[in-house]
């Protein structure tokens, strides 16, 4: 039983304890600096404990950024570069099946491949990405390629999202990452990244993936020029495409980071907003399983913490990130499956390592690289 005080919480107190869904309206209230943040962090917890229990689950997992190049100029990003920057680079084929054998030698159960939209690469490129790294480590789960990077691939092909897919299924994809959402609304979308897919192209993109059996992740990206009002629009269009699909498995807040951007006028969200956010996503997304705190945009501290504010998952190692470090993240580039457990056991919570597809990881003990998957967490 929560034992929130506050007037103003109280319909929505009773809501979250009898599991009716929040409103816009709700949304808008949990996001008031006047709500106490303390009693919004306890209704998420209770969301979150009845769905995931005590549990907290992390991966071994590395990412790939196989260029920088892209054609797009979004406000927000420090990753990109131009074709004759210094900064841009193309990986070669043998870059990325390195970074594969790190991958596998460093028992990583997942590999995160996302990266530039390079305009003088053709689609058959990013397909082979995939096809090189499954045919070489077939037991390497394959996250890749956002629905923004699709609609990049429809716009080379001229064919529909569904085979598009299909072709990167045959080639081994495993799931889809959940970013290029940024923020939905026009008011804003228009503003930071006014040339990529939009709101109806990324939510059908990732429609037509759940529609064959593709699992995909979910985003959104806050604390630069949008409002309450827009962050909450943008939950609700997840929540109602998760109504039609059940295919999001996991839904990651991203926060804002401005250093090296077109907005670097615009202080990184705070550690009050960065915690109301969690538990604001995890309050109205009732639908979606899982909650993660994204250490490397977070920091350590407020991840750990979120862990009481709505969150079950840490994300992983993440070896070799770079789009956030870019943008000057001061995390570590990766923290050790030691430094993760302590911290999930530190918050109170059981550490559980899983894979992309949220089943138990069982470790080999007397050689943690060579693993094999357990069972399905269950979630309510």
């Amino acid at each position: 039983m929560i034992h929130t005080v506050s007037p103003q919480l109280k319909s929505i107190r009773d809501k979250v304890e009898h599991n009716e869904r929040l409103s816009m309206d709700d949304g808008l209230l949990l996001y008031d600096d006047q709500t106490p943040l303390q009693e919004v962090g306890e209704l998420a917890n209770l969301v979150r404990e009845r769905k995931n229990g005590n549990a907290a689950y992390y991966n071994i997992n590395t990412h790939l950024n196989p260029t920088n190049v892209c054609v797009y100029r979004c406000t927000f990003c420090a990753f990109r570069a131009d074709l004759r920057d210094e900064r841009g680079y193309v990986m070669s084929d043998e870059q990325i099946l390195a970074r594969g054998r790190e991958a596998v030698d460093n028992g990583c159960t997942e590999m995160h491949i996302v990266g530039g939209l390079h305009h003088q690469k053709d689609y058959a490129w990013y397909v082979d990405i995939v096809r090189i790294l499954h045919d070489a480590y077939p037991d390497l789960h394959l996250k890749a390629w956002t629905g923004v990077e699709i609609n990049w691939f429809e716009f080379l092909t001229k064919k529909p999202v569904r085979e598009i897919l299909q072709d990167l299924i045959d080639a081994g994809l495993g799931s889809m990452p959940g970013g290029g959402a940024e923020i939905f609304h026009p008011e804003v979308r228009d503003k930071i990244c006014e040339h990529k897919a939009d709101a109806s192209h990324w939510l059908n993109t990732h429609r037509t993936a759940h529609s064959l059996g593709i699992r995909t992740n979910c985003t959104m990206l806050y604390g630069h020029i949008e409002k309450p009002l827009h962050r909450i629009d943008h939950l609700i269009r997840l929540r109602e495409l998760q109504d039609e699909t059940n295919g999001f498995q996991t839904f990651i807040p991203l926060a804002f980071h401005p250093e090296n951007t077109g907005l670097d006028h615009i202080k990184k969200p705070s550690a009050i907003m960065d915690l109301r956010t969690m538990a604001v996503s995890r309050l109205m997304l009732d639908n979606i399983p899982h909650i993660k705190a994204y250490w490397i945009m977070l920091g350590i501290g407020t991840a750990q913490t979120a862990l009481a504010y709505g969150a079950d998952d840490l994300d992983g190692t993440v070896r070799h990130e770079l789009i956030y470090h870019d943008a000057g993240a001061t995390t570590p580039q990766v923290l050790s499956v030691e430094d993760i457990r302590h911290l999930i056991s530190e918050a109170g919570r059981e550490p559980i390592e899983r894979d992309t597809l949220y089943r138990r990881v069982l470790r080999d003990a007397d050689d943690q690289s060579r693993w094999q998957i357990g069972e399905a967490v269950t979630t309510a």
